[in-house]
């Protein structure tokens, strides 16, 4: 009866499910909606359009890698006007770097190397658990909410509002708060895809803010899969190299 329950716990563990007579805790949910939503190496392509409130568009095709929970790197291919600017993030630090410049330069994660709603911090994003502690968490029908709050004064938002499916363990909607109450955005995570090897998530990530009123963003997730990278592709002396990389 042991070894059953041993097995089942550990089937529960690699499907995100909780084990039998397991209630999940607020920090167990948010762990499986970061496991659920990337491997925790993956490289993966996505396009980033900027909608303005006359309907007029601008687009990027964007190349990204990530290991672990602090490390990612996006290469654009797309415009021809961005092609082969590329962005670090090592945990609460991101450069970008410029082949017309030649050298990487800082960059905060609320600024936006694309303009629109997306901030760098949403383009470079990192585990949620990373950066952020779960202050509460309830059941509300067929959803978990869960209040996070900022591990450090470098997050972008100090705190959010995290609206996750409970059959999925996938997050529906996410409200982004500043130290002040304001509400900065919110994000919509929508249309389930299949991606292979495991990766069943929403394939599209669409942002407004009651700040921008009439913009939206919104991104669209085309490939992702595992993959293992060595730590020196995690380096500013690696930049210039990435595209090497796919």
């Amino acid at each position: 009866m042991k070894r059953l329950s041993i097995v089942l716990a550990t089937a529960a563990l690699l499907f995100g499910l909780a084990p039998p007579g397991h209630a999940l805790d607020g920090e167990e949910i948010l762990s499986q909606v970061d496991r659920n939503l990337n491997p925790q190496s993956y490289e993966m392509y996505r396009k980033l359009i900027n909608i303005e409130p006359d309907s007029s568009k601008k687009e990027f095709v964007l190349y990204t890698i990530k290991k672990g929970q602090d490390r990612m790197v996006a290469l654009f291919l797309s415009p021809a006007s961005e092609k082969g600017r590329t962005t670090l993030r090592l945990d609460d630090n991101m450069w970008l770097y410029m082949p017309s410049v030649g050298k990487p330069l800082r960059i905060t994660s609320l600024q936006s190397i694309v303009g629109g709603v997306f901030n760098n911090s949403d383009i470079l994003r990192l585990d949620y658990s990373n950066e952020y502690t779960v202050e509460s968490s309830k059941e509300d029908g067929d959803h978990y909410l869960l209040e996070l709050k900022a591990r450090s004064g470098s997050v972008a938002y100090d705190r959010v509002e995290m609206v996750v499916d409970k059959k999925s363990v996938i997050p529906t909607e996410v409200r982004c708060y500043a130290s002040t109450g304001i509400l900065i955005k919110t994000l919509h995570y929508s249309e389930i895809k299949d991606f292979g090897g495991g990766i069943v998530r929403p394939s599209v990530l669409e942002t407004d803010s009651p700040l921008q009123k009439g913009y939206r963003s919104v991104m669209l997730f085309a490939e992702i899969k595992a993959r293992e990278f060595s730590d020196e592709v995690f380096t500013l002396s690696f930049l210039p190299k990435v595209e090497e990389l796919r």
